[in-house]
């Protein structure tokens, strides 16, 4: 026990040493954070009525046009005001859809892995029956008959439905953490169940939880393009990644006008390839500390 601890880094320490040692991993990161940054501070500078204002006069004007950088649509709409917000939107509700399918996921299946019994057996049989559900095909008919419908609405629909795997991937974990030595300690010297739970099994299953974050977040992003992609993602007037590449539906448009949703589809593309280049090297991190034990 004692060099199993001298030789287990910390997660800090062996994320420090992982990203020091792969560069490629090192570059997508820092390419990332800037370009997330460069998309919310960008849209804060964005008028609304560079988005939402239609002039037919400026229709599907080509880039570099009357200060237009990326170009038009065809409502006149600049598309590189359109490309920032829609970015900053699809950016934001993947990003609160992964933080709160981790929240319910994560508790669900440490409180799930840890008691056992009944409760477990017939809290998985639901989580089982889930998963097997067509999750877009509910996710359409959610928001074809919400009154009100937004984009928090769209969030709350998505975690909803999305949290179950992570469920049943902390609980098999856990399962595992629950029948090692330090937590037979913890129960035989008093310690209450949340607390061994939240202070001692979570803790080593923060590697996993990272990398299931980071996955599930280029998951979610395509899963919000799919969504606004067929109409059924953010409302109407509301930019997304989804409704910019949407207008490569029309055939003259794809190919005769490709400005209007090239730079969204480069958008998805940046981002998930450098968020699997990331997802790598977390995922490295967690099996070394999985196997160290």
């Amino acid at each position: 026990m004692e060099q199993a601890k001298k030789t287990a880094p910390t997660l800090r320490n062996a994320l420090r040493r992982e990203f020091q040692q792969d560069q490629v991993a090192q570059f997508a990161t820092i390419l990332l954070l800037l370009l997330t940054v460069a998309i919310f501070v960008g849209a804060l500078f964005v008028p609304k009525t560079a988005y939402t204002d239609v002039n037919i006069m400026n229709q599907y004007l080509p880039p570099m046009t009357d200060g237009h950088i990326f170009g038009t649509d065809n409502g006149g709409k600049d598309i590189f005001s359109l490309l920032v917000v829609a970015a900053r939107n699809s950016l934001t509700i993947a990003f609160f859809v992964t933080v709160l399918i981790l929240a319910l996921g994560t508790i669900g299946g440490l409180v799930t892995g840890y008691f056992g019994g009944v409760f477990d057996l017939v809290f998985m049989r639901f989580i089982d029956f889930m998963t097997i559900l067509p999750v877009m095909m509910i996710i359409i008919v959610l928001v074809t008959v919400i009154p009100h419908y937004n984009m928090w609405s769209l969030i709350i629909i998505m975690t909803l439905l999305g949290w179950f795997n992570t469920v049943r991937l902390i609980r098999a974990r856990t399962l595992v953490e629950v029948n090692r030595d330090y937590v037979r300690a913890s129960k035989t010297s008093g310690t209450s169940n949340l607390k061994i739970i939240f202070r001692e099994i979570f803790p080593n299953l923060s590697s996993l939880i990272i990398v299931e974050a980071t996955l599930m977040f280029a998951g979610n992003i395509g899963l919000e393009t799919s969504l606004s992609f067929l109409g059924f993602g953010l409302p109407a007037n509301t930019p997304s990644l989804g409704t910019l590449i949407n207008y490569a539906t029309d055939p003259e448009t794809m190919t005769g006008k490709p400005w209007v949703w090239i730079p969204a589809a480069v958008v998805i593309l940046l981002y998930t390839v450098l968020i699997m280049m990331i997802g790598q090297a977390l995922r490295r991190v967690a099996d070394q500390r999985q196997s160290l034990g």
